[in-house]
C-alpha cells in the first residue's frame, strides 16, 4: 500500500513540475516576443510640407452641437489663458495673472481648488474628453458651478458613436444629466463632421493618416484649435516644447498631471505614446511641433517654460 501511495505522489509531483515548466516557457516566450517589437518613433511623413488651414475661418455654425436647446458656441475673447494640466504650472504663482485674462481655458478634470496660487480659480471654457466625463460626473460642482454671476462653457469631444444624441451611449447620457442639472452652464459636443475635420487637419499638418498611424488626438489638440478659433491672443501655461523630453535630466522628473503627484512621469508618458506603434496613442511631441508652427500664425506664446 505504501509503495502505491508513494508512486501516486511521485506522479502528481511530475505532472505538477511539467505544468510549471510549461507555464514558465510560455511566459518566457511571450516576454521575448514583446521585447523584440520595434517601437519606431512616430514622425511626420518624410519630406512633408504642412498644408495651410486658416483656423480663424474654418469653423462653421454647426461645428458644436448644444446638449440642450439651440444655442451656438459664439464666445469671442481678445486675450486667453490656456492652462495646461502639466506639473510645470506648480510653483509658478501665475494664478492671478491667469485670472486677469479675459478668458481662461482648462482641460478635462483639472481642478483649481487648492491650486489657486498657481493655476487661478476662474474658468471660462473647459474642453473635456469622453474618457474624462465620468470624472467630471463624480464631482460636477467642482467643474460646473458658476459664481459671481459668471458664465461657463464646456465642450465635450469624443468618437461620434459615443458623443452624439443618436448614439444612446452611456457617456453621452452622463453629459446630458450633468448639463441639465447646471443649466447656467453652456454645454456643447463636437459634431461628428467636425471630428472628421480634426482628423483631416492632423493629416494636413503631419502627412500621416490618424487612424492608419494608430494615433489618437489629445485633448490638448482639440483645446488648442478651439482656443485659436475664439481667441485673438493666447498665452499657454505649463506646456513643454517638443524637444524638452529629449534634453531632460533625471532630476527634472515631474508627474504628468499637477493634481496627481503620484501619477506617471510626464516625459515617460510622452515618449511611450510617441514611440509605441501597438494600439492607439497620443502623439504629444508631434502635436507640440504643430503647435510651435501655429504659434507663428495665431499670436500664441508659451510660458513656464517659455518656448
Amino acid at each position: 500500500m505504501a509503495l502505491k501511495e508513494g508512486a501516486h505522489i511521485r506522479r502528481i509531483a511530475i505532472v505538477a513540475a511539467i505544468f510549471i515548466l510549461m507555464t514558465l516557457f510560455i511566459l518566457f516566450s511571450s516576454s521575448i516576443g514583446d521585447s523584440q517589437v520595434a517601437y519606431a518613433p512616430f514622425r511626420m511623413a518624410k519630406n512633408h510640407t504642412p498644408k495651410s488651414t486658416n483656423l480663424k475661418t474654418w469653423a462653421t455654425k454647426d461645428d458644436y452641437v448644444p446638449v440642450h436647446g439651440n444655442q451656438r458656441l459664439s464666445q469671442r475673447c481678445r486675450h486667453c489663458a490656456l492652462v495646461s494640466s502639466s506639473s510645470h504650472v506648480l510653483g509658478i504663482k501665475a494664478g492671478a495673472e491667469m485670472d486677469a485674462s479675459e478668458c481662461v481655458i482648462r482641460m478635462n478634470d483639472a481642478p483649481t481648488a487648492g491650486y489657486e496660487a498657481d493655476v487661478g480659480e476662474r474658468t471660462t471654457l473647459r474642453v473635456v474628453a469622453h474618457s474624462s466625463v465620468s470624472k467630471v460626473a463624480r464631482r460636477p460642482n467642482d467643474f460646473m458651478a458658476v459664481g459671481d454671476g459668471g458664465h461657463r462653457t464646456l465642450v465635450f469631444w469624443g468618437p461620434p458613436n459615443k458623443m452624439t444624441k443618436d448614439s444612446k451611449a452611456s457617456v453621452y447620457r452622463s453629459v446630458q444629466r450633468i448639463c441639465s442639472t447646471y443649466k447656467q452652464v453652456s454645454c456643447f459636443t463636437v459634431a461628428a463632421e467636425k471630428m472628421h475635420r480634426f482628423d483631416n487637419l492632423f493629416q494636413l499638418e503631419t502627412g500621416r493618416d490618424r487612424q492608419r498611424s494608430n494615433s489618437w488626438l489629445s485633448t490638448g489638440w482639440f483645446t488648442m484649435v478651439i482656443a485659436i478659433e475664439i481667441c485673438d491672443n493666447i498665452k499657454v501655461y505649463g506646456m513643454v516644447p517638443p524637444g524638452y523630453c529629449g534634453n531632460r535630466t533625471e532630476s527634472n522628473k515631474l508627474p504628468y498631471h499637477y493634481y496627481k503627484p503620484r501619477g506617471s512621469d510626464e516625459c515617460l508618458t510622452y515618449m511611450q505614446n510617441q514611440n509605441n506603434q501597438k494600439g492607439s496613442h497620443h502623439r504629444f511631441i508631434t502635436e507640440k511641433q504643430v503647435f510651435g508652427r501655429w504659434a507663428l500664425l495665431y499670436n500664441i506664446t508659451f510660458a513656464h517654460p517659455a518656448w
